[in-house]
């Protein structure tokens, strides 16, 4: 209900939809649309500033259930990269993605003049995140990464090499990239129900990998597998909060998850690690009320 009266709010003041139920929300502003090639940034509300980033495959939707709330207190920038969940690809055709992705967010910051805005990033988005604070650190005032680790490839093989890591990673990408489109569709919908514990969303996070260019997704899934953000961590200075998901039907200890995490992120000074439970990766649509919660906490 709470998620149909959001969406019905944001409808309304899109199109400035006026009723006698309804003054208010037809008197707000439409979300202002900002298009940097690399990505497309939609900014609602007022106050603080704070830069949501999806993670891969996935559109600014993904933050529906907390942005409503949040724009009451703060100036919300919804990114949505190019390429991703039915938004054309641009300049993330061909070539590098990642690193100018983060220039492109840095670019940004600098336009509109945000003064070291808090950045909120989910999975890919919490890696872009790191990358940013990394090569500008007066970008980002604080830094919240959402169930995403500095090394993806590392996270479970901590002795595997660059090389293997290269080889893996190449034969993921080729891999997706090549997949027939029934095979592909099949093996997302899968995929769905380990990402999101939810049942009503597994079916949403599937069609926005399937509207998503292919080749893309394939491309960022390399450059998330070999990019290795840890040897800066240990000369950061911004506030780092990670948030990770540990559900029962994970078959992992909770503690082993616990240790996991501290492992992956050793060496980042301060660094605050958060477990929410009952969730998989998009723990914001499996745990909503405990992500805004935390986000809470997080930008006192």
């Amino acid at each position: 209900m709470q998620r149909l009266l959001s969406a019905a709010l944001a409808a309304a003041a899109i199109l400035f939809a006026f009723t006698p139920q309804s003054a208010a929300q037809a008197a707000a502003p439409a979300p202002v649309v900002h298009d940097l090639g690399r990505f497309t940034v939609e900014v609602q509300g007022q106050g603080p500033d704070v830069i949501l980033i999806p993670g891969l495959a996935s559109p600014r939707e993904v933050w529906g259930l907390l942005a409503p709330d949040l724009t009451r207190t703060h100036r919300v920038h919804l990114v949505q990269i190019a390429g991703f969940a039915g938004l054309p690809a641009g300049p993330n055709a061909e070539g590098v993605m990642l690193g100018p992705i983060v220039e492109a967010l840095h670019a940004y910051i600098l336009r509109e003049r945000l003064a070291a805005p808090a950045v909120i990033g989910h999975s890919l988005g919490g890696l872009l995140g790191l990358q940013l604070a990394q090569a500008h650190p007066s970008d980002v005032g604080r830094l919240m990464i959402i169930d995403a680790v500095p090394y993806l490839s590392a996270m479970n093989r901590p002795d595997v090499t660059p090389e293997a890591a290269l080889v893996g990673a190449a034969a993921m990408r080729d891999g997706v990239a090549g997949m027939p489109q029934a095979d592909f569709a099949a093996m997302q919908a899968g995929s769905a129900r380990f990402m999101v514990k939810t049942a009503e969303w597994q079916p949403k996070v599937a069609a926005w990998t399937l509207a998503t260019d292919r080749q893309v997704m394939a491309r960022a899934m390399y450059e998330d597998l070999i990019g290795d953000a840890r040897p800066g961590l240990a000369g950061m200075s911004t506030p780092v909060t990670v948030l990770y998901a540990w559900d029962e039907a994970m078959r992992v200890p909770p503690e082993a998850m616990d240790a996991l995490y501290a492992r992956n992120y050793q060496g980042l000074v301060g660094v605050k690690l958060v477990r929410i439970d009952g969730a998989f990766h998009f723990l914001m649509l499996d745990q909503p009320a405990r992500l805004a919660v935390e986000v809470g906490a997080f930008l006192r």
